[in-house]
């Protein structure tokens, strides 16, 4: 009887182990893969095979005793005598080891197949009493549990688990099982792994770039290697001659100068032939075409400042379709209130910049980017800027030294500078040079700069900097000041005074920076506190010393100093003792008349230091103690003496008047007034007066010394052709001395008047004046001639008195008529009445008032303007009420 585990062999060949076969078939078949320790213990097993090999169980013998069984022994050859003695010793020492308990280790598998990332679990036994079992992996390390690998201990049973198995599990594993005496006993079983069919990572899609060698990738193993076939369109993709495709060792598919037409969906089949596994994978391929990009117009002109706006647009083609970004200057623009983005159909992308500014010239770049790549295009945008003037600057320069004015200003197109002196809007343009040389400018490239050398004070103020091109142009202004020493602005550098007189010195002084101003006196300093009888007044450009000399040591010299930082100047002023003026000379007597004189004088040859104040004149009748005085107006030399009696002698004099006091008078003169006689002829003007009256105009002449008393106005109409001039009549006409015209009239129309006037006073009559004038004819009485010689005013008011009058007209008919209108309710309101209800009310009786007025008197040929006016009032009761008019003359 055979041992378990233990087959016959052919025909002479050994007895195999289970596992040797096994290890035995698994080669013949080819399709197993085990790890490369695996291999190894394999042929050593196959090595070892010999009748002689240890087995399994019960059919073992003890180790030390060496000996095969009787039936292990029938099976192998035909008994012989010495070898039945051997037999039979053998089962002695069968029996003598049996004695012992028996060790025995089996495992639940002997042979497993298993895919890599499948787990499995092998159970271990042992029969006997052992005290440990242990697993060994093919690398003959002791298991030790961990992740992937797990062990279960019983007393007799032991659990090896395989989790996630790899490549590198593949092997021989063997369980040891130990008893108490250090015995051991194993069994092993033989672990195959195999790779089944996996795509490994396969991307779907794969993107390629237009005109490149594409490798559509296809990652896949397993054991046996796989065979890949490749499908494009449902057909098997063929290496043919001249194809632009082909299937790589790798199994990727190889397609050369891929082009858009090569877009689609390719299958990879992978298929083992041994284990009839097959699988596939669709890959989309994606050819992507760099973008192709194209603009319309390349360049772009605009005007800074005049809220314009520029569009460029940019046409883009390429698959997948490409993003469109704008860029200046390195840096991508992004939407904003200026930058407006807009993407239209066919590709247009636009880019609109609004409100263009001087900074926004210059090249924008239109990039278009995709997976394939990315292509761009440059566009110029070229800004007009109207000239502005960047940079002028107030200059300051010292007096005779040289001034340097720049003018920067920008534009597109640069702009022209040109300069305007204000004060006499002389012009200097780029290269001009004055004829003294003084004045000279020089420009380049938007900058101009003036140069005025050995620096006046006449080219302080304001210059103008203008820049023109044919965009527009700009002006700014600038002030060139001008820093210079002190200067004194009076010569006049005497004073007067007296004691006890205070007395003013002004020290004036022009300069920049302002000046500082120190008085000195005999090479002391004066405070500006002052001292007991000076003191120092100072404002800006003014210093005044006010002295009030007290001795004889108070006059003499004042030193004025003025001091700022481009030099000092000084000034000296002499304060010297005032006297009383000289007399006045050339003492003459004009225009005598009855009662007026005029004097006339020179002005004294020294005024003693002092201004003269005013002249005295003094009068009186010869023989008299008593002078008059009359005082000129200011410092005039002419003075009238009024009130003097007629046909007198008198003696004048003139004397000069100063602060100090009164001066001599000059040589008396003499005069003897005019007698009293006949007044001169009058002067006369006339001028038409209304209706049939004239006016003549009466002009004063010489009264003769005495007033004029009347006068006498004679007038007749001019003698006619063919009447004697016996036969007109003179009326006269008597007019007061005091009036100055004569009002003549009733007067006829059409007529020629001649006027003899006549002046008197009480020595007699004046000869007479004689005067003619003419009476134009009757005017008559029409629309026209009314308003003729109406002016607008008259004529406006005429037209409202018109309109009032007829609405009170239409306001009367209403009151009578209807009983309504503003009359219809002031009646009401004074008279207290009811409302029209109560039928027709009564009619009210309006009170009248009438003027009477009392005719106009003449007196001394003279009307009476104003005459007596009583007012009389009617009223409803039919009492009369009279007063007088509140305006009687």
């Amino acid at each position: 009887m055979l041992r378990p585990g233990l087959e016959r062999s052919d025909a002479g060949g050994g007895v195999l182990s289970a596992e040797a076969g096994a290890v035995d078939e698994r080669r013949a078949s080819g399709s197993a893969r085990i790890g490369r320790k695996g291999r190894k213990e394999l042929r050593q097993i196959s090595r070892q095979r010999s009748p002689r090999r240890r087995m399994n169980g019960a059919e073992r013998v003890c180790r030390p005793c060496r000996f095969y069984t009787a039936a292990e022994s029938s099976v192998r050859r035909p008994e012989t005598c010495p070898k039945m003695m051997l037999k039979l010793v053998h089962l002695l020492g069968v029996l003598v080891c049996g004695s012992q308990a028996a060790l025995q280790v089996s495992i639940s598998l002997n042979k497993v197949e298993l895919s890599v990332g499948e787990s499995k679990f092998f159970i271990c036994t042992a029969i006997g009493e052992p005290v440990r079992l242990e697993w060994y992996n093919p690398q003959g390390e002791r298991i030790v549990a961990s992740k992937r690998m797990a062990l279960h201990m019983e007393t007799s049973r032991s659990r090896l688990i395989i989790y996630n198995a790899i490549i590198e599990d593949a092997g021989i594993y063997r369980c040891q099982a130990t008893d108490a005496s250090g015995h051991t006993e194993e069994a092993s079983v033989v672990l195959e792994i195999y790779q089944r069919l996996t795509f490994r990572d396969v991307q779907s899609p794969q993107e390629f770039r237009h005109g490149e060698t594409a490798e559509v990738v296809c990652d896949v193993i397993s054991s046996p290697v796989p065979v890949v076939v490749w499908y494009y369109q449902d057909k098997e993709i063929t290496e043919e001659h001249h194809s632009r495709f082909q299937v790589l060792a790798n199994n990727n598919l190889q397609i050369h100068q891929v082009t858009k037409a090569d877009e689609g969906v390719y299958r990879c089949e992978a298929s083992v032939e041994a284990r009839g596994e097959i699988d596939f994978v669709d890959i989309a391929v994606v050819v992507n075409v760099p973008p192709v990009l194209s603009v319309f117009q390349q360049a772009f002109n605009a005007t800074a400042d005049y809220q314009e706006s520029v569009t460029f647009t940019c046409i883009t083609s390429g698959s997948p379709d490409p993003s469109v970004t704008w860029h200046r200057k390195g840096q991508q623009l992004e939407p904003s209130e200026q930058y407006i983005f807009n993407r239209l159909e066919g590709g247009r992308s636009m880019l609109t910049i609004r409100n263009i500014r001087q900074g926004d010239g210059g090249t924008y770049t239109c990039r278009a980017t995709n997976k394939a790549g990315s292509q761009e295009r440059e566009l110029f945008l070229k800004v007009f800027v109207q000239p502005h003037i960047t940079q002028l600057k107030n200059v300051t320069a010292v007096e005779g030294s040289a001034a340097m004015i720049s003018c920067v200003a920008d534009g597109e197109p640069l702009p022209d500078i040109s300069w305007r002196r204000a004060s006499d809007g002389r012009t200097f343009v780029d290269g001009d040079k004055s004829q003294d040389g003084r004045f000279e400018v020089r420009g380049r490239h938007g900058k101009s700069v003036l140069t005025i050398s050995g620096v006046k004070l006449t080219d302080l103020g304001r210059f103008d900097c203008e820049a023109l091109s044919r965009i527009g142009g700009h002006q700014k202004s600038m002030f060139l000041d001008i820093e210079y020493i002190p200067k004194f602005l009076t010569n006049h550098t005497i004073f007067y005074s007296w004691e006890g007189n205070p007395v003013n010195i002004s020290c004036d002084v022009m300069s920049n920076p302002p000046a500082t101003m120190l008085w000195r006196r005999e090479r002391f300093t004066i405070s500006a506190e002052g001292t007991a009888n000076t003191r120092v007044h100072s404002v800006e450009g003014k210093s005044v010393l006010e002295v009030t000399p007290m001795s004889d040591r108070d006059f003499g010299r004042y030193n004025c100093t003025a001091r700022n930082n481009i030099g000092v100047r000084y000034q000296e002023f002499i304060l010297a003792q005032a006297d009383v003026p000289s007399n006045p000379y050339s003492v003459r007597l004009s225009a005598v008349s009855q009662r007026l004189a005029t004097v006339t004088f020179m002005k004294p040859d020294s005024h003693g230091g002092v201004p003269i104040s005013y002249y005295l004149v003094q009068y009186k009748e010869v023989g008299s103690q008593d002078w008059r005085d009359v005082k000129s107006h200011s410092v005039q030399t002419t003075v009238v003496l009024t009130g003097l009696e007629p046909n007198t002698t008198y003696e004048v004099r003139v004397a000069a008047v100063n602060g100090k006091g009164q001066g001599e008078f000059s040589h008396t003169e003499t005069f003897q007034t005019l007698p009293i006689r006949e007044p001169s002829p009058p002067a006369v003007h006339g001028q038409r007066a209304m209706g049939k009256a004239y006016r003549l105009g009466l002009v004063k002449q010489d009264d003769g010394g005495m007033p004029i008393v009347e006068y006498i106005v004679k007038y007749k109409t001019h003698a006619q052709l063919g009447i004697s001039d016996k036969e007109e009549q003179w009326m006269t006409k008597l007019v007061p001395g005091a009036n100055d015209f004569a009002m003549l009239q009733p007067l006829q129309w059409n007529t020629r008047y001649e006027v003899e006037i006549t002046a008197r006073n009480v020595k007699g009559l004046s000869e007479p004046t004689f005067y003619q004038f003419f009476m134009p004819q009757k005017p008559d009485i029409t629309a026209e001639s009314l308003f003729s010689g109406l002016g607008l005013g008259a004529v406006v008011g005429l037209g409202l008195g018109a309109l009032l009058l007829l609405l009170v007209l239409v306001d009367v008919s209403c009151f009578f008529l209807r009983h309504c209108g503003l009359l219809m309710c002031i009646t009401r309101t004074l008279c207290s009445k009811k409302t029209a209800t109560s039928g027709k009310g009564k009619e009210i009786e309006e009170g009248k008032a009438a003027y009477l007025k009392l005719p106009l008197k003449e007196e001394n040929g003279k009307e009476s303007l104003k005459p007596d006016t009583i007012e009389i009032k009617v009223h409803s009761d039919n009492s009369i009420h009279t007063k007088p008019d509140d305006s009687k003359a």
